[in-house]
């Protein structure tokens, strides 16, 4: 196994403890909650689908990300930077809550918060199919028992291992796992690629995987490849926020044009300031 540091301008506000907390309570691929100022994760590197771990501190306006496995630890530091969004030039970002009170609000409730969680397209499409039809505890089960069954130390397992598995699974998801497996394998879930076309492209390609529908294919796109300026349309959660903060009447579609180029961010602002809201009063 071998190292790779490298260090990163962050363009724009990024708080490390803000992001590190709220992936903490982002149950699809929450880390394990501690105390120490570095993320650290463990996860299928895209590359070349090798099992890589990552730790990230922050140095000011700097981050510091430093990969280990046996792969291409380069690509594997870029997709640290992706799926933390640190590849994001956020200077713009201050003047969406200053056209949007709403979001503005939230900027100060959640200082330097950048949309993180899913390490990879692949993984959050994996993560759809366990999840339909099931309480999230109960899919959070089955992708540990998949990892941990199946896959290296903590990383989900290859597509080309996962497409192979027969697994004793509820309903069509063995069927639909495989069909994402088949479709990591030929490169439609690569993170990079999505994230280079019109996040509504992406989609379209996604949805085009059998058992992904057009809610599953919004997150593969909005909270994996993290395509900054995407607005999802088909999750239930985020219109209640909106009606609850904008008022009735108010939809995403609405709203979200104060948000351009970065209606993801302000999104995943108001489902963190919900899930935030709804545990405090559980």
């Amino acid at each position: 196994m071998t190292t790779h540091t490298v260090e990163l301008d962050v363009l724009g506000p990024w708080s490390l403890p803000t992001s590190k907390a709220f992936w903490e309570g982002f149950t699809p691929a929450a880390l394990p909650a501690g105390g120490d100022a570095a993320i650290a994760t463990v996860f299928l590197a895209e590359a070349d689908l090798t099992r890589t771990e990552a730790e990230v501190r922050q140095a000011g306006d700097r981050a510091v990300i430093t990969v280990r496995g046996d792969g291409d630890l380069v690509a594997g530091a870029a997709q640290v930077a992706r799926f933390l969004s640190l590849d994001v030039d956020a200077t713009g970002w201050p003047a969406v809550g200053e056209r949007d009170p709403v979001i503005g609000a939230l900027q100060a409730q959640l200082p330097g918060l950048r949309p993180c969680g899913f390490h990879s397209p692949y993984e959050a499409a994996v993560w759809t199919v366990l999840s339909q039809r099931i309480r999230i505890p109960q899919a959070a089960k089955l992708r540990s028992s998949l990892a941990d069954r199946y896959g290296d130390r903590g990383a989900l397992p290859a597509p080309a291992v996962l497409r192979g598995l027969d697994l004793d699974l509820p309903g069509r998801k063995t069927e639909y796992l495989h069909a994402v497996a088949e479709a990591a394998l030929d490169g439609v879930l690569d993170g990079g690629a999505l994230r280079a076309v019109p996040p509504e492209q992406a989609i379209e390609a996604v949805q085009r995987i059998k058992g992904l529908g057009p809610f599953a294919a919004e997150l593969v796109v909005v909270r994996a490849a993290n395509a900054p300026d995407a607005v999802p349309l088909h999750e239930r959660r985020l219109d209640d926020e909106v009606a609850a903060r904008y008022g009735d009447g108010a939809t995403v579609e609405t709203v979200s044009e104060a948000w351009r180029p970065f209606r993801t961010w302000a999104a995943v602002h108001l489902r963190a300031a919900r899930e935030a809201r709804l545990h405090e009063f559980a």
